[in-house]
């Protein structure tokens, strides 16, 4: 299916010094912010306190969220737990107070606008959970690179596969520089938007790299970046179909989704962006410059090429 057909091929390539060196700088403000501000990681990873209250009619979020920050508590995770009149709260830890002392204070403010209001239940997440997240996120991310690796080394060829990782890297970095630089909580919700990131701008590489390996066949005579131009060219309209329908529906889930899906949905916007971006200039530039050629896909020699409208000489035998 297609949009539109675009007959002459875009020089995405003559401009890959430029769009890389772009990305190289924007790829290095990230990790500068991610070194120098750090992320603000939610209760999850940091240790609090997690908070159940009932309400009798279904809970004004918006409501429970003012109180929340009237208390000094800023972005609290504020949800409903079960049903629409069951409410969880995720308070950070307060230097000075203990986990008992925030859930009174916290208690004594939500009765005083509805006294109706009933606590469920209050528990301390420690610390040692906390680290536990962080080392199974992270071995989550390293098994996904790895896993993407092997895949691509696997069905292309090792320049692909190192290619595609830097660009996948490259858009995960993006997304926490972000977060770094505008202090916006990074919660487990958040590292699954970046794990989805990866998984999505994979697969645009790979389309991309599939198109490159049919471009090698048919086009004897084209230079690698002219075969590049013409894969990516070839693939604008189905990426226009898939990314553009994909980000409608997480452009809904970030404006009308609410405080408990803004985060999630503003992770995976970035890194649908960005994953575009790098598929196109990021991977397909790293592997012309790594120095693929026709050879690394084509394998079996003997086979018929397919015809070449620009080649005399297509269709022989290889």
């Amino acid at each position: 299916m297609e949009l539109f057909r675009i007959r002459r091929d875009i020089p995405f390539m003559k401009h890959a010094i430029v769009l890389n060196a772009i990305s190289a700088i924007t790829f290095i403000a990230a990790v500068i912010f991610l070194v120098t501000r750090g992320l603000n990681l939610s209760v999850e990873f940091t240790g609090g306190t997690v908070m159940e209250v009932a309400y009798e009619q279904p809970a004004d979020l918006s409501a429970v969220r003012q109180v929340i920050e009237s208390l000094g508590y800023a972005e609290v995770p504020v949800q409903n737990f079960g049903s629409s009149r069951d409410v969880l709260l995720r308070l950070p830890v307060q230097v000075g107070k203990s986990s008992g002392q925030q859930s009174e204070v916290v208690l004594a403010a939500l009765k005083a606008q509805n006294p109706a209001v009933e606590l469920r239940r209050t528990e301390f997440v420690g610390p040692q959970v906390g680290r536990e997240l962080v080392e199974d996120g992270l071995k989550a991310l390293g098994m996904v690179i790895v896993g993407i690796m092997i895949y691509l080394a696997i069905r292309f060829e090792w320049k692909y596969a190192v290619s595609a990782i830097i660009a996948n890297l490259h858009d995960v970095v993006i997304i926490l520089g972000f977060f770094a630089f505008f202090q916006w909580e990074f919660s487990l919700a958040v590292l699954a938007a970046v794990l989805a990131v990866l998984g999505y701008s994979v697969n645009e590489s790979v389309v991309i790299f599939d198109r490159i390996r049919e471009s090698f066949r048919r086009y004897r005579k084209k230079t690698t970046p002219e075969i590049i131009d013409n894969a990516i060219t070839s693939t604008i309209s189905r990426t226009i179909i898939t990314h553009g329908s994909t980000q409608i529906m997480v452009l809904s889930m970030l404006l009308f989704g609410g405080p408990t899906l803004y985060y999630f949905a503003l992770a995976l916007t970035i890194g649908i962006l960005f994953g575009i971006y790098s598929s196109v200039f990021v991977a397909a530039a790293i592997a012309m410059w790594l120095g693929i050629k026709r050879e690394d896909l084509i394998k079996g020699g003997g086979k018929k090429e397919e015809a070449d409208p620009d080649d005399p000489n297509a269709g022989a035998v290889v």
